[in-house]
């Protein structure tokens, strides 16, 4: 394992493998659902974590999404920016702040592939918690062309 640099401090609980105990999605377009989704953010000692999420059909196990990027912090401060990629063809660059057990991250701007699907995602804010039993929630809003800012996902970890 790399040493951690200095600057990660503020964001060191996330690092690690984290396995959800319960993941679910709705949106006002599309049926509720549930996954599992093992996420991972790694220090190279630099002042980032890689990160790496990927997503399962609860029921069937299939794939469903791979999303990666770097969580990237201003050293000496506790600003971030999230750079992830996703496997359908969204590019989103966050950015935002660290506080105690928690980050709070707003899409700065989305790129999307030509063909990607309709609607397309105009926004995202994402929220991370370390809960006090040591469990990672996450919850994540979105804004598409056809719907305002409003939750798609909440789901929690715990460290693997």
């Amino acid at each position: 394992m790399a040493k951690i640099h200095e600057a990660l401090k503020p964001i060191q609980w996330l690092i690690g493998t984290w396995e959800s105990v319960s993941a679910k999605g709705h949106f006002p377009t599309i049926k509720d659902f549930v996954y599992s989704e093992t996420l991972k953010f790694e220090s190279l000692g630099q002042p980032l974590l890689n990160y790496e999420a990927r997503s399962h059909n609860t029921a069937t196990g299939a794939p469903m999404h791979l999303e990666s990027g770097f969580l990237r912090i201003k050293p000496g401060t506790n600003q971030l920016a999230f750079m992830i990629s996703h496997n359908f063809g969204l590019v989103v660059l966050e950015e935002g702040t660290a506080k105690e057990n928690e980050l709070e991250l707003e899409s700065r701007s989305v790129g999307r592939m030509s063909f990607a699907k309709d609607p397309s995602v105009k926004a995202l804010r994402k929220f991370y918690k370390l809960n006090e039993d040591g469990t990672l929630e996450i919850r994540t809003d979105m804004e598409t062309t056809n719907t305002a800012m409003t939750n798609h996902l909440v789901a929690v970890y715990k460290r693997k």
